[in-house]
């Protein structure tokens, strides 16, 4: 390596380091939006803080070892119950937003079923949030904020020197920076061939249990990549705007699917369909409407999947980190770039 690139690598902090510091920001916002959420009236916040849930979450399974130690794991467990216990929550927020934006339009069809949909969804949503807020209330997030600071406090990073991530044997235990870059490329494989499975058996299934696995297996690439993309590895960007777009249209087949079934759920145990036959019948039209549109998204991601330049080349990009030395943090300062995405021109 020359003098100057001795210079320019000494500047970056181990990976170890920029994990921990990503981990302790997330962390912050993970607390900070707590006093948000309980108000309950910001939508924005419940999604922000299951995402930095999330983020956290997979911060921490690659900080601590593949056995972390018994109080790791509870505040890992209780990190992913916060984001469970408001899932519901969030479900009646996006369909509340769907609902308001068909009331809206002046040509709304079945504009009475609209409403009786909104009104339903908003008794059961201030019924959820009651339920939630008291379930959060014994998890004590502040406690678990200041256990997992302690536990980041004592975790430190020494300045060293790695290769490419190794595609087989076994992790360097003497070494936590390589140790750390081993576990990421050990997770990529994992996360990238689950990814590929989902992908392939909803192919062949073409059914919703199959494509809800799709859903979540591109989540957990897409915040394992995130972590890659802090590490400044080359087009990790386009990696994840890729993966990006293969979750939106994911995320709102999987909108109309929780749709279908709260409306149905709404004409089977409101009254409805005993004391008001037409609008439950209007309710279940909407409902038939609503699976021409399922379908439509359904079709456009196995086009995706099937005939897509960019799923390939988002597949080259995940070979390319675990091959070749695209993967290492180093060369990306530099500017070196992998052939499985056209350089940036952003």
């Amino acid at each position: 390596m020359s003098l100057e690139g001795q210079v320019e690598s000494n500047r970056i902090p181990p990976i170890k380091d920029r994990v921990l510091a990503a981990a302790r920001r997330q962390l912050d916002r993970f607390a900070a939006l707590e006093s948000k959420v309980l108000r309950g009236d910001n939508p924005n916040a419940i999604h922000d803080i299951r995402v930095a849930s999330r983020r956290l979450q997979q911060m921490l399974d690659l900080i601590y070892p593949a056995t972390p130690p018994q109080k790791i794991r509870k505040l890992r467990r209780a990190i992913r119950r916060c984001r469970r216990i408001l899932s519901a929550v969030r479900n009646y927020d996006v369909l509340l937003a769907r609902a308001e934006r068909s009331l809206s339009r002046r040509r709304t069809s079945r504009r009475q079923a609209w409403q009786a949909f909104r009104d339903y969804l908003e008794e059961q949503r201030e019924r959820s949030f009651r339920k939630a807020s008291r379930r959060l209330g014994k998890l004590d997030l502040p406690g678990i904020y200041v256990r997992l600071r302690e536990n980041f406090g004592s975790l430190g990073g020494t300045e060293i020197r790695f290769g490419p991530a190794s595609v087989s044997g076994p992790t360097r235990h003497g070494d936590s920076n390589a140790a750390l870059h081993d576990t990421i490329a050990n997770q990529l494989r994992e996360t990238w061939a689950s990814l590929v499975g989902a992908v392939r058996k909803a192919q062949e299934d073409r059914d919703a249990p199959a494509l809800h696995a799709v859903r979540i297996a591109a989540k957990k690439t897409r915040y394992l990549i995130e972590v890659i993309h802090i590490l400044e590895s080359p087009r990790s960007n386009q990696a994840l705007s890729c993966l990006r777009r293969l979750q939106r249209q994911l995320g709102d087949w999987h909108d109309l699917e929780i749709l279908e079934e709260t409306m149905l759920e709404m004409v089977a145990n409101s009254g409805i369909l005993q004391e008001q036959l037409e609008l439950a019948m209007d309710v279940e039209k909407l409902v038939l409407q609503n699976r021409k549109r399922k379908k439509a998204y359904e079709k456009k991601f196995f086009e995706m999947a099937e005939s897509s330049g960019e799923w390939d080349r988002l597949g080259n990009w995940v070979q390319a980190y675990l091959t070749n030395d695209s993967s290492h943090p180093l060369r990306s300062v530099a500017g070196g770039h992998s052939a499985a995405f056209p350089p940036s021109t952003t």
